[in-house]
């Protein structure tokens, strides 16, 4: 079955009519994707997408988090195991399996995304089956083998007018050059993501840290290991980067003398390290982080509140971001407040607060937001990209901190053909929303057109400085 015009619009009948127009307003605006996880060496080399399987299930942790969860084994997705056994590697059996257990996806945002992608992308309308399986792997991989699905045309295609990705601090950032020396027009720029060298209770983070140190040639003292970040982070913005991006277990904030903070990166660079200094070695770094934003311009974002590996035995055999990441409780009034004092009224700072606890949103983040200059509210997020995780994030905020201390929508998304789709999806939930709005005659028509269009498109661009 087709996609229904009114999908996501309010079911009576005069507010659906407002929300159409405003709708019909938005829906082909150009889009601002300013936090996402695409893989910029798709654009540089503009290769084809392998195979169906390749494009919509494995790099989609949405999808197979699903599937494991009924007892289907990540190996049997061609999720690739850090021992190096071997994993399923037929894109056509991955799909069938897939097809086996779309119905899990009924009612979830994930079955939007991919049925809009099938139907947008691949012109089909059928909805996924067992039965048709094969034959849909064979329509959609043969027009993967046509130009005009490579990766440049789709972000044409897809309207994108810029797209940011997210890249370790000591990325060389070899495939945005790629990009840059093509000629090709694309807008990719990337975000600089220092979490391997700030978090103390990573296995790995030494080893990081004497990477990062060695890529910057800076001393490993603490005042050359913060040189090092000024250092990256002017690399990153020679190659196009306006924003940071963090995510810390907590939203917590420090703002310690020098010589403590000096000390405390002392401890955490030895072979044992506290969890209360790992904590707080985090907190120091994004109240310096939020320093160096003041200082450089660069937008900061925190991504706070998940208990990241929560499934010990999948962390050890599949290793990070294979779909165990649960939400937690977070604090932002105390947490936030170290680093507020510093520069929550500074007007260079732009700070994009995210959370996976809805409970904050009426309780701490709007009212933080409604008053701090340096504050900005992010979309909904991870577990809450959702119709309804939408509509609750606009009923808790907009009261108390409206629509201008937040910022647009972006798609955070590793699945690129998903990005048209969840744009659209946060198009129409705002036009239902605006909707409402003007049909209880607490909005005028055309202050909810001049919304529509801020939500869809120039938030995101103004509050990203893109």
């Amino acid at each position: 079955m087709p996609l229904h015009p009114d999908r996501l619009l309010p079911p009576e009948p005069a507010v659906r009519a407002i929300a159409r127009r405003l709708y019909r307003s938005v829906q082909a605006l150009p889009i601002i994707s300013p936090h996402g996880h695409t893989d910029p060496n798709w654009y540089a080399d503009d290769a084809p997408f392998p195979d169906p399987a390749t494009l919509f299930v494995k790099p989609d942790h949405y999808i197979f988090r699903m599937l494991y969860s009924q007892g289907v084994k990540l190996e049997a997705l061609g999720v690739p195991r850090l021992d190096c056994a071997p994993v399923e590697s037929d894109g056509r059996k991955i799909w069938r399996l897939f097809a086996d257990h779309y119905h899990l996806f009924r009612g979830t945002p994930s079955r939007l995304w991919f049925e809009h992608s099938l139907e947008t992308v691949f012109g089909i309308e059928e909805r996924l089956t067992s039965a048709n399986a094969d034959s849909l792997y064979d329509r959609i991989s043969e027009r993967l083998g046509q130009a005009d699905m490579r990766p440049r045309a789709l972000y044409e295609r897809f309207n994108i007018e810029v797209i940011s990705t997210t890249d370790a601090a000591s990325d060389p950032l070899a495939a945005h050059d790629r990009i840059k020396a093509s000629g090709w027009t694309g807008r990719v720029v990337p975000a600089y993501r220092p979490d391997a060298v700030i978090d103390p209770s990573r296995k790995d983070f030494r080893g990081e840290v004497e990477r990062f140190l060695a890529v910057a040639g800076a001393p490993a003292t603490f005042a050359g290991y913060l040189d090092a970040h000024r250092s990256r982070r002017a690399y990153f913005k020679e190659r196009g980067a306006t924003s940071t991006d963090h995510g810390h277990p907590n939203a917590r904030t420090a703002n310690l003398p020098r010589d403590e903070a000096e000390a405390l990166f002392e401890r955490v660079l030895k072979p044992e390290v506290t969890a209360e200094d790992a904590d707080l070695f985090r907190a120091q770094m994004l109240t310096e982080m939020a320093r160096m934003s003041v200082e450089d311009g660069l937008v900061m974002q925190i991504h706070p509140g998940s208990f990241r590996n929560h499934n010990p035995q999948l962390f050890a055999e599949f290793g990070l971001d294979k779909g165990a990441d649960i939400p937690t409780r977070t604090d932002y009034v105390h947490a936030l407040r170290p680093l507020l004092d510093a520069f929550g009224n500074d007007p260079r700072l732009t700070l994009i607060l995210f959370t996976l606890d809805e409970t904050t949103y009426g309780r701490e983040l709007a009212p933080l937001a409604g008053h701090y200059p340096a504050l900005r509210l992010g979309p909904p997020w991870w577990f809450f990209d959702s119709p309804e995780g939408m509509r609750r994030f606009r009923e808790l905020t907009t009261e108390t901190a409206g629509f201008y201390n937040t910022v647009g929508f972006n798609d955070d998304t590793r699945a690129f053909c998903s990005i048209p789709a969840r744009h659209d999806m946060a198009r129409r939930v705002d036009c239902a929303y605006l909707a409402q709005l003007v049909a209880s005659h607490r909005l005028e028509e055309d202050e909810a057109h001049e919304l529509a269009y801020d939500l869809a498109y120039r938030l995101a661009k103004q509050a990203y400085r893109l």
